[in-house]
């Protein structure tokens, strides 16, 4: 398992379009992925679960990914999160 923290590097917060990305991206690795803000753990597959954590804009998020591919699988996550998502 790797753990690590990152910032939501948006001025909006997780709506829609950036869970729904993140979830299908997420949906290629077969390790675990999860993100947790505010005591809220959310399965990082599942775009309604990212969404009802409530993570709001510039937010630090705990990432913690489980599996065969859990280093491959972060680097993605992080790099959405902290780059290619953010408006």
């Amino acid at each position: 398992m790797v753990k690590k923290t990152v910032t939501w590097n948006s001025t909006s917060n997780f709506h829609m379009r950036p869970a729904g990305t993140f979830s299908e991206e997420m949906g290629r690795f077969s390790s675990s992925i999860r993100l947790t803000y505010g005591g809220i753990r959310a399965d990082g597959k599942s775009m309604m679960n990212l969404m009802a954590a409530g993570i709001p804009a510039r937010a630090q998020v705990e990432l913690e990914c489980a599996g065969p591919d859990e280093q491959e699988a972060m680097e993605r996550a992080a790099h959405l999160l902290e780059v290619e998502l953010g408006e």
